[in-house]
């Protein structure tokens, strides 16, 4: 009888069935009756290319197994089964016998000692030509792999846990050397945004105090005119509020005109030189402006009263930015510059409040960049042409002599926003050199005490006091790797208290509560 690869076979051989036969007939003139025996569970164990047998009372009528791919059993006789370990695993053996009885057998199947040497020699052989100088320990016990030693880096430690797996389950228990400080990069911005604009305003105004026995004026309406008072009895007054208009007045013909001859040239430049220093990897922000006000209304309708909520929203030169050094040697750069300035010219009206506009030019780009090497970002014009022209019907339409009903003002608009990025891999002042000191064009007030402001004696050149131990587990400097929590700084861009009202078109009365949010 065989049974192989979990599929049973009855064997029926003349001779293994002569001796079943000749069992059955002694066992039945000895009187012991052929009652079916009890299921029971066995354990069997059996390294990978060995085999073991296993004998039974009666004789075998029927063998399975679960998995051949683990073990295999053969029928060698009717009372003796041979088991095959093939590879590493667990099943299961069933043996049926002549009688109805069944035995059942747990089988474990462990690795061959030869086997497991020969893969762990070749782990070890490995990890020698990966790691050359480094000192690393490959050993095997129940079934798994322990690596133990010493790396240089996280890295290292990842491909030697990779090789290890290649033999079996790893256990990491190496050690890690300390890590050098991450380096810090310094990025030098320049902001510069030049803002031009050029207004020239064009247009006259004519009056008459008596002029053919008419008092009267002539205008379009855009720029004011003067204004004329004529009561009986009383001399006639002129009054202007334009400083600038250009004024003229004849008496003998009772005539007069206000000019706007008025041609404007403006220049805003907006320079900002922030120089700010982050960690490898690490996002910082920068923000030369403020914060205004801005009325929000929740709520209301239906007999609830509205309820107004003041925000903060920036404003000013920003910049944002993660420097990353590469394994090159560059510093790649992700930076977003915006420049915003409030624009009342474009407010509007919200419950009473006038909220302004905000006009901005931003950036986002990523570059990458050698140390010390800079790039301009460009190109970030804005240019506006405005043109306003009004006349009086009729009049304005007279060749030459329709000049003077007609006005006009043009405006010209030209900005430009510069950025120049220079990013710089840096290391701090060392604790025993002369720090910068800042020169002040006055001083200030004396200190309140004598008392120089040092807590502990200077330190001798090399001196740390807390100095790091030369390596650490994996797992303590994986952990020391991880991001920090963001900062989180209360009050910035939040709610900055409510007020309540009862009509959304009026101001907001009432106390403030300061819940940033």
């Amino acid at each position: 009888m065989r049974a192989k690869a979990g599929i049973s076979r009855v064997g029926n051989l003349t001779a293994l069935s002569f001796i079943a036969c000749a069992a059955l007939c002694l066992q039945a003139q000895s009187g012991v009756p052929a009652t079916p025996s009890q299921d029971s569970a066995n354990e069997l164990s059996v390294a990978v290319g060995k085999s073991v047998l296993v004998d039974t009372a009666r004789p075998v009528s029927r063998v399975a197994i679960g998995l051949g791919d683990v073990a295999e059993a053969d029928a060698i006789s009717p009372t003796e089964i041979m088991v095959d370990g093939k590879a590493p695993g667990e099943t299961s053996l069933i043996i049926w016998d002549t009688a109805g009885g069944r035995q059942f057998f747990n089988v474990s199947v462990r690795a061959s000692a030869t086997a497991t040497s020969e893969s762990l020699e070749a782990v070890r052989r490995e990890l020698r030509v990966e790691f050359p100088g480094q000192t690393m320990k490959v050993s095997a016990e129940n079934g798994m792999i322990f690596l133990r030693g010493t790396v240089k880096d996280l890295a290292a430690s990842d491909r030697a846990m990779k090789i290890a797996s290649s033999a079996g389950k790893v256990v990491n228990l190496l050690y890690v050397d300390v890590p050098a400080d991450d380096p810090q990069v310094l990025l030098k911005v320049r902001f510069c945004s030049l803002d031009r604009s050029r207004e020239k305003q064009l247009g006259i105004n004519i009056f008459s105090t008596g002029f053919g026995n008419t008092v009267g004026q002539v205008s379009t309406g855009q720029f004011s005119p003067p204004v004329i008072t004529a009561n009986p009895g009383q001399p006639i007054t002129i009054s202007t509020n334009n400083e600038l208009n250009l004024f003229a007045f004849y008496p003998g013909l009772n005539l007069g005109a206000t000019i706007e001859a008025l041609i404007q040239k403006n220049v805003v430049q907006i320079l900002s030189e922030p120089n700010i220093v982050a960690q490898n990897g690490k996002e910082a922000s920068f923000l030369a402006g403020g914060e205004y006000p801005y009325p929000v209304v929740q709520g209301g309708g239906a007999g609830t009263p509205a309820t107004v909520t003041i925000q903060f929203k920036e404003y000013g030169v920003r910049l944002n930015f993660i420097a990353t050094v590469t394994p090159r040697g560059t510093i790649r750069l992700q930076v977003a510059p915006e420049v915003s300035t409030l624009d009342f010219s474009n407010a509007i009206e919200l419950s009473g409040f006038e909220v302004p506009a905000i006009s901005t030019r931003k950036v986002n780009t990523e570059v990458e960049l050698a140390d010390g090497q800079s790039f301009v970002i460009g190109g970030l014009l804005d240019k506006r042409d405005t043109e306003s022209f009004e006349k009086i019907p009729f009049l304005g339409d007279i060749p030459i002599l329709g000049k003077f009903f007609q006005s006009t003002q043009v405006t010209k608009t030209d900005t430009e926003l510069l950025v120049l990025v220079t990013p710089e891999v840096v290391k701090p002042i060392e604790a025993t050199a002369a720090r910068p000191e800042i020169k002040y064009p006055n001083k200030f007030l004396p200190p309140n005490s004598g008392i120089p402001m040092n807590t502990t004696e200077p330190k001798t050149p090399g001196e740390n006091s807390a100095a790091a131990p030369p390596s650490l587990p994996v797992e303590t400097v994986q952990q020391s790797t991880k991001p920090e929590q963001p900062l989180v700084i209360e009050g910035t861009s939040g709610y900055f208290g409510s007020a309540s009202t009862t009509n959304p078109g009026a101001s907001s009365t009432g106390t403030s509560s300061n819940t940033p949010q």
